[in-house]
């Protein structure tokens, strides 16, 4: 097992983080947890077996062409150890395909003792050894996210330096294992906050989290971020246009992301599906910037696919068709030549 970080494992983590952002493509995050899977299953009235679940994720791993949009995948810890109907591991299953297999690896949130309402990330114990078993899996990036709500008082400094503490401790371990890391700080869009304030509490947890990895000699150049767009609150009346989202958007990353990181790959956080494209799409129009701008979506993607599929083995290729459009229309979004018109082509 690797107990530190060499100029192997530095330069595998970032090859890795190049390829995760190539051009026109993007990351399909395929690890929701049991119980999350479970919601999804049920919206459709499919119940979540461990058959039913392996079942789905290989439908959308086996996708014709999907590398073609697609860069890598993110797993579960139940998903990186299943295998296809015919035998093959998921991970070597993707990897045949042209994608590079990922793996969630926080363990979810808890209360942040002392502060009501918010939230810390746990999953660093035993983080290293998981590591070494991933990548024997096969594993070649991980994805850890913190979670920011926005409220009277909230975020608390507190809140954003446990959790820009946390992401780093865990990047770190991921490049040891030669790794690229995802690190997610998520701003949640729930509440009726102006999208100013979004603007300001990215920009404020963005600068922690940078800080942080700077301070655990995280190298940039094999990570990529994950964050949310600058979006007004879901439940404020004053809602905007695509392109405000996009400028804002632009101008807090540059504002807060160095230029040494090799890609941001935006989550969609609740969006719909063609609202998350069209914003990815804006966001793409702003101009060269010092990053490649991409995405990382798991519900914006799958969405059309659980509603074509509904359990149903006869609707296999109709969904896999839901998700290869889908993820072309993502790949269109990343070179800012998507067209509404192409949701129904």
């Amino acid at each position: 097992m690797a107990t530190r970080t060499t100029a192997s494992t530095r330069s595998a983590a970032v090859s890795t983080a190049q390829a995760l952002v190539a051009p026109g493509k993007g990351i399909l995050a395929a690890d929701e947890s049991t119980p999350t899977i479970a919601k999804r299953l049920a919206a459709i009235g499919v119940e979540s077996t461990e058959p039913v679940r392996r079942a789905y994720r290989e439908l959308l791993f086996m996708t014709p062409g999907l590398a073609e949009h697609v860069s890598g995948v993110i797993l579960y810890d139940e998903t990186i150890r299943q295998r296809a109907a015919d035998g093959t591991p998921f991970p070597e299953l993707l990897a045949s395909a042209g994608l590079i297999p990922g793996i969630k690896v926080d363990a979810g949130t808890a209360p942040l003792a002392g502060f009501p309402d918010e939230l810390a990330t746990e999953g660093l114990d035993g983080l290293r050894r998981r590591f070494a078993e991933y990548v024997e899996l096969g594993a070649r990036f991980a994805k850890w996210r913190a979670v920011i709500a926005i409220g009277e008082g909230r975020p608390t400094r507190t809140c954003l330096e446990t959790n820009a503490h946390l992401l780093a401790r865990y990047a770190a371990l991921a490049q040891e294992a030669g790794l690229t890391p995802i690190v997610e700080p998520e701003v949640l869009m729930d509440g009726p906050h102006p999208i100013e304030r979004c603007a300001e509490v990215t920009v404020a947890a963005l600068r922690a989290v940078y800080d942080q990895l700077a301070e655990h000699r995280v190298h940039l150049e094999g990570t990529l971020l994950k964050p949310n767009m600058v979006l007004p609150g879901s439940e404020c009346p004053d809602q905007v246009d695509d392109e405000t989202i996009a400028a804002r958007t632009v101008t807090v990353m540059r504002e807060a992301v160095p230029v040494a990181v090799p890609g941001i790959v935006l989550l969609s956080g609740g969006q719909g599906d063609a609202q998350a494209t069209a914003r990815l799409d804006a966001i793409n129009r702003h101009g060269t910037q010092p990053w490649q701008l991409s995405f990382s979506y798991g519900r914006a993607l799958q969405g059309p696919v659980l509603r074509a599929w509904a359990g149903e083995e006869h609707n296999r290729e109709a969904a896999q068709a839901a998700l290869l459009h889908r993820a072309a229309l993502n790949g269109a979004a990343r070179y800012g030549s998507y067209l509404p018109g192409m949701e129904e082509d």
